[in-house]
């Protein structure tokens, strides 16, 4: 697939570009708060989570699980319509583990969010791999021909060491039938992966990326690892002082891992947002638009862009 990045404003094929292409307008997504759990912490996997989870696991504005969702949208919504006074909304179900309940109030919470505004035009929801039993693909299935459905999988990385040190709590395999199942009935799959996990080098982040190619995803979410307070990997960071990346380094990275991204994957992110009261490391992440300024910089100065350097003979998909 060729797309063309001349007169983009980025050289990359981003979120923004996709929803004006698709919705002919812009499109925020606002985050609820549906009190779900997650199976790595509630003792079915395990108790303590992925090492770098907060102990709320709320992600990074969650929303106030304890308010009605319509109350969380209109609280966002206020606050997005003093910036932008127009837009269509995804309501977008962040926090934990949002299929890990029963398909009953999946059902309860999703339709609500789907009347909460008329302009709400899709349902974003982010889960696990391994919560995604049948009857719940079955009812994504149906709520997917009715809105548009985007589900977000956490990857992280392919590398099965690293997958255990940072108790991810599945394996590789797991995440590869979930989007197998995904796909099967239509649904837009995005994959989060995370540069910077203890140990692992700029060779592995970059197979973690060229691995990715292979799937079939529309969708991409790049994040750094970021150590917060109170968490397993705040201690294990402390014992360990494992190499945290630089900002040079991060940018570094993700520059070359767009230039061998699939070209028609749709980047939904390049850097994280944590909380400045909760970071630890990497304190130059609170800098959110000097991270994608300098991405962009780098493949300005190469001259290059979103698939520039993408293997089709590997990965012949488009």
């Amino acid at each position: 697939m060729f797309v063309n990045f001349e007169g983009k404003e980025r050289p990359y094929y981003t979120i923004n570009d996709y929803y004006l292409k698709r919705f002919k307008t812009k499109v925020y997504k606002i985050a609820l708060n549906g009190d779900f759990t997650c199976p790595n912490r509630d003792g079915t996997f395990s108790k303590s989570g992925c090492i770098y989870c907060s102990e709320s696991g709320s992600g990074e504005f969650g929303g106030d699980k304890s308010l009605p969702l319509k109350t969380q949208f209109d609280h966002v919504k206020e606050m997005m319509s003093l910036k932008w006074k127009s837009g269509k909304y995804i309501a977008y179900f962040q926090a934990n583990t949002n299929t890990y309940a029963p398909v009953e109030k999946l059902k309860e919470l999703f339709e609500e969010a789907l009347t909460l505004d008329s302009d709400i035009i899709g349902i974003s929801v982010a889960t696990r791999p391994d919560c995604l039993p049948e009857e719940v693909l079955d009812y994504l299935e149906d709520l997917n021909k009715r809105t548009f459905l985007i589900i977000e999988l956490g990857l992280q990385t392919i590398h099965e060491t690293t997958a255990k040190l940072i108790n991810r709590g599945h394996d590789l395999l797991s995440f590869e039938n979930a989007v197998t199942n995904l796909r099967k009935r239509n649904i837009h799959v995005v994959a989060h992966i995370i540069n910077g996990l203890p140990h692992e080098t700029k060779e592995m982040m970059l197979e973690t990326l060229e691995k990715v190619n292979s799937y079939d995803i529309q969708g991409l979410k790049i994040h750094m690892l970021y150590i917060l307070k109170d968490t397993p990997l705040e201690k294990y960071y402390s014992n360990t002082h494992f190499h945290v990346l630089t900002l040079e380094e991060y940018t570094s990275i993700v520059a070359e891992q767009i230039e061998r991204l699939r070209p028609d994957i749709v980047l939904h992110r390049l850097t994280g947002d944590a909380r400045k009261e909760d970071l630890i490391e990497p304190i130059w992440s609170l800098k959110k638009f000097v991270v994608t300024n300098e991405i962009d910089k780098r493949l300005r100065a190469r001259h290059t862009y979103q698939g520039v350097y993408y293997d089709y003979s590997r990965n012949p998909r488009t």
